[in-house]
């Protein structure tokens, strides 16, 4: 059951192409086709807050005990026992073949196809192959989020963009080099290293152009809102924008049993974020406490409350608004009882309402 033959989809991917029972509440859909890259060996990567994390065998098919059905003539690998889950919901194994031809009646559907990498031999090879089939099978734009330790030249990210990707994101996921080696690097035994994701995020704004590559950044990690905010800055100085997720624990991770950010906190590193990537806001005109956190934005706060975009899931746009992220991601950072985090819409009145309250205490400040 490995790629480039079959390939996971989350959960809501499934629903969407037919392959699972389930429906959204309205306004929620899914608008991002997110593909990930599936090995019976698992991932590699022992990062310690991923639900397939190679450590104590966490991949997603060494802790299930697999089987193989048809499901509507779909072949579907899906875990009896699911023991790990990817962003805290299952993600099902399916054809490649099977989900390119469901998707071409359902392309229309979506914005965008996001095809994940991960820490694997054979992952360079099989992105590659798997890109090409998405160019081939449907004209949905391509982004790829891709793993730096594999890659040592910029070479292969020009054969990704010869292939069909138009975008490429890089996980660096914590705000600071400490952070990143603590829960990625020595400090799991992982192979991960700061420099090198840094060094291929400089190589995919060259091969894909300037704003074509991203950042993944996890808020709640350990960082002060300070550093999340340097960092959103400094990738978007090298010509990068910042895909922002709020941490969320994942069940028999290494961090399940860490707490999310104080929604508060969240909100206005999303603003930071916001402002930084769309409105080109210098730093200097963020002010922060001795303790790292923001405390005003010399910019109208009320505005951009009432445009709602900052609120929203960021990642790869949509074709016809930049400030729309195609790939949204429903219910990736909080449970669906639970206040969103990243909208998977555009905020209505009322949603902005709630918003409002729970930034009362900078909304009004403006230096």
């Amino acid at each position: 059951m490995n790629s480039p033959e079959f390939i996971q989809t989350s959960l809501a991917a499934a629903i969407s192409l037919g392959f699972e029972p389930g429906s959204f509440k309205e306004p929620v859909r899914l608008t991002g086709l997110n593909l990930l890259l599936t090995y019976e060996n698992g991932c590699m990567g022992k990062c310690a807050y991923c639900g397939i994390s190679a450590t104590g065998h966490n991949s997603i098919n060494a802790g299930a005990k697999l089987r193989s059905e048809a499901i509507n003539g779909i072949t579907s690998c899906i875990g009896k026992e699911f023991k790990k889950t990817f962003i805290r919901v299952k993600w099902p194994v399916y054809r490649l073949e099977d989900v390119l031809d469901a998707l071409k009646s359902r392309q229309y559907d979506f914005e965008r196809v996001c095809l994940s990498m991960i820490t694997h031999k054979d992952a360079l090879r099989d992105t590659l192959i798997i890109t090409e089939k998405i160019k081939n099978s449907c004209r949905l734009p391509i982004s790829l989020l891709i793993t730096p330790t594999l890659i040592n030249s910029p070479e292969i990210l020009k054969k990704y963009r010869q292939a069909g990707a138009g975008m490429a994101g890089i996980a660096i996921d914590t705000s600071t080099q400490q952070i990143f080696e603590k829960y990625r690097g020595r400090g799991v035994g992982g192979p991960h290293k700061w420099q090198k994701y840094w060094e291929v995020l400089k190589w995919s704004v060259e091969v894909f152009g300037k704003y074509r590559a991203g950042i993944h950044l996890i808020a709640g990690l350990g960082e002060t809102e300070k550093e999340a905010v340097n960092i959103i800055y400094d990738a978007h100085v090298l010509g990068a924008k910042t895909h922002l997720f709020s941490f969320y624990p994942e069940a028999q991770s290494g961090l399940e049993n860490l707490s999310p950010p104080e929604l508060i906190s969240y909100r206005k590193i999303q603003i930071a974020r916001y402002l930084i990537n769309d409105e080109n806001l210098d730093i200097s005109k963020i002010s922060f406490d001795q303790q790292g956190r923001i405390v005003s934005f010399d910019y109208d706060i009320a505005k951009t409350l009432e445009q709602g975009y900052a609120f929203m899931t960021s990642g790869c746009p949509c074709s016809t608004n930049s400030s729309i992220a195609a790939c949204n991601r429903p219910f990736a950072n909080e449970r669906p009882s639970e206040p969103y985090r990243n909208y998977p819409y555009l905020p209505s009145e009322d949603d902005k309402t709630l918003i409002a309250g729970q930034i009362s205490e900078i909304l009004p400040l403006k230096i």
